[in-house]
């Protein structure tokens, strides 16, 4: 059985990015195209960033009103975890009641999650081993967000991180979209995790080549010439997912449906994308949905911002959609690059452009790269979107889409 064939539907979101603490904000800026691409300071180990606004975790724990208790002892990680999830489950109706705790499961995207918390209990440890915090045991785990999250919402079903580098946002949409298709839950209330990468994680993928060097003009944009590698945006994002027979019976609308999603391997455990992998999994997300590729209204992009990045996804685009073009955007030349959870964010952002009738601009745009896909311009596009997909890729050949349908 497949999402599609089960009617796994969206019931609730929650956000927060460099774009905004919650989803109306969010969606504000996703709507007017703003950029939270900034340099960053003198003594940061990267040349530019997507920060958070300020007082940003406060303000989406204030969202998500959960108990004080909930947040005391949790990582800053973990807290952001929380904020999320909290959002989501209340957008849901979830705090008014819902299945049995035991229906009720939770995926967290995202793997090496705790990376900066690590970096600083070594440095503690180099002046004085009993420095180091007794709770870095549990917390250093990237399990301690599932724990978390099912003491603080009282979930009692199957729980699990999934990791595939950049694409575990969507390798965790489609857990969660099995585990509620195939009867195991009613709800699933997936996680992208905030990711804080050590100083010299982030040096190491400056070194690679992956994010935007110090040397040259400003930080480019994905699908323009002047592209040159990603920027780190911090974000974590939750969806929670239900089945459509628990949505009618709790009288929850639904916000979009799960309908076909597709994930494979490259074979290859280097950085470097291919387009037969890419294509490969657009196409047989389609499938799964039961659609064709001119059904499709809009392609919420991977679009890290890499020359060779950009140039495969163009060219399996273009495979896959042929003469159809539908529409384009890339939500990290807004917001940054999520890393584990980034294809969450990305599918909050498709969502609320199904939800809403608009696909985001792309404003970095100037000059496209040959090839390039039917790229929103300077300003939104206001349409009615049908059909969505949403790409997530990840370094060693991790290949996923996500097949989205509009409510209604």
């Amino acid at each position: 059985m497949t999402p599609a064939a089960a009617g796994v539907v969206v019931t609730g979101l929650g956000a927060l990015s460099p774009l905004g603490p919650d989803v109306p904000t969010n969606a504000d800026a996703l709507r007017a195209g703003r950029i939270a691409i900034a340099p960053a300071g003198a003594g940061e180990p990267v040349p530019y960033r997507a920060p958070w606004p300020d007082g940003a975790l406060d303000a989406a724990l204030a969202a998500a009103a959960l108990p004080p208790a909930a947040t005391r002892r949790a990582s800053r990680p973990v807290r952001a975890s929380l904020a999320v999830a909290g959002q989501a489950w209340r957008d849901a109706g979830l705090h008014h009641g819902g299945p049995d705790p035991r229906r009720i499961g939770v995926v967290v995207a995202g793997s090496n999650l705790n990376g900066a918390q690590s970096a600083a209990a070594a440095a503690r440890m180099a002046r004085d081993p009993m420095l180091v915090p007794p709770r870095l045991a549990l917390q250093y785990q990237d399990t301690d967000h599932v724990a978390t999250l099912s003491e603080a919402l009282g979930i009692r079903g199957e729980g699990l991180t999934v990791g595939g580098a950049s694409a575990s946002g969507n390798l965790a949409l489609v857990h969660g979209a099995r585990l509620v298709g195939w009867g195991i839950l009613d709800v699933c209330l997936v996680v992208g995790a905030l990711a804080e990468p050590s100083p010299a994680e982030l040096r190491s993928f400056l070194n690679l080549g992956a994010m935007v060097p110090t040397a040259g003009p400003g930080p480019g944009g994905p699908f323009d010439r002047s592209h040159r590698g990603f920027v780190h945006g911090p974000a974590a994002a939750a969806v929670v997912l239900e089945s459509a027979g628990s949505a009618a019976r709790r009288g929850a609308p639904a916000l979009a449906r799960l309908a076909g999603c597709a994930v494979g391997l490259d074979a290859n455990s280097q950085p470097d994308p291919t387009v037969a992998g890419e294509a490969d999994v657009m196409a047989r997300a389609l499938r799964d949905a039961g659609i064709a590729p001119a059904d499709v209204d809009l392609v919420g992009a991977h679009g890290t911002g890499s020359p060779l990045g950009d140039r495969v996804e163009a060219e399996a685009i273009a495979e896959v959609f042929g003469g159809a073009r539908p529409w384009v955007n890339a939500v990290k030349g807004l917001a940054g690059h999520a890393l584990t959870a980034a294809g969450l964010l990305s599918a909050v952002a498709v969502v609320v452009q199904l939800r809403d009738g608009f696909a985001h601009p792309n404003p970095w745009v100037r000059d496209p790269i040959d090839g390039a896909p039917e790229l929103v311009g300077d300003t939104a596009v206001t349409a009615r979107l049908r059909w969505a997909v949403s790409n997530a890729f990840g370094f060693g050949g991790f290949n996923s889409a996500v097949v989205w349908r509009a409510p209604g």
